[in-house]
């Protein structure tokens, strides 16, 4: 997560949406910088702690900002990350193991160690359901949020690919496609919410 101070804004890191190519363009930007494990600060936390205390320290409440990726492609560049000889021989490599066994291991009830990745919608939204970005952009939509992020922080914008997950096949068969559209419904739902508005959604924080 980075957080910019003059321009009100704090960007959230949704996990496999470009954001270390966004973190390594911005970070000299930065005026508070999370990293390591606080990188992926989630929406609920930061509306609940860290937001809080910027406006106790620096007298701002930065507006949050995030990008949210098609669901099969956000599952998938995990699967292929995690293929990668970087994972291989750790408890979350998936090595030998096909695109379907993952998603239905990501949509297991007690997914094992190699498909604990989470979901884009948990990630940005409150236990309710409410969504707690006040920008949030489809990944698709990467002029509009090079954009944005230029107008706001009064600069050139250019993000460049980074962390790029290896190359891998991963066919995903209908069958457990419409099993992981049924497991993960409302990131479905968000993500084509999204792109019916022409990729961005602006929220005042506090309201779906």
């Amino acid at each position: 997560m980075l957080v910019f101070l003059k321009a009100n804004l704090a960007f959230l890191a949704v996990p496999k949406t470009g954001t270390t190519a966004v973190e390594m363009a911005l970070k000299p930007r930065a005026d508070v910088i999370f990293a390591r494990g606080r990188k992926h600060t989630t929406a609920a936390r930061y509306h609940n702690k860290v937001a809080p205390f910027l406006h106790d320290t620096f007298g701002t409440r930065p507006e949050a900002v995030a990008v949210l990726r098609d669901p099969v492609e956000q599952i998938r560049s995990w699967y292929r990350y995690r293929s990668g000889p970087r994972q291989t021989g750790t408890k979350v490599s998936t090595r030998g193991c096909s695109f379907d066994d993952f998603v239905l291991a990501v949509i297991a009830d007690d997914p094992p160690d190699f498909a604990g990745i989470g979901s884009q919608h948990s990630f940005l939204t409150s236990g309710s359901g409410t969504l707690l970005v006040t920008h949030l952009f489809a990944y698709e939509a990467q002029p509009a949020f090079r954009g944005f992020l230029s107008d706001r922080l009064d600069t050139p914008v250019n993000l460049k690919p980074k962390n790029v997950s290896p190359a891998a096949a991963a066919p995903l068969s209908p069958r457990v496609e419409q099993a992981l559209r049924a497991a993960r419904a409302a990131d479905f739902a968000l993500h084509d919410r999204l792109v019916a508005t022409g990729g961005y959604i602006h929220t005042e924080i506090g309201t779906g």
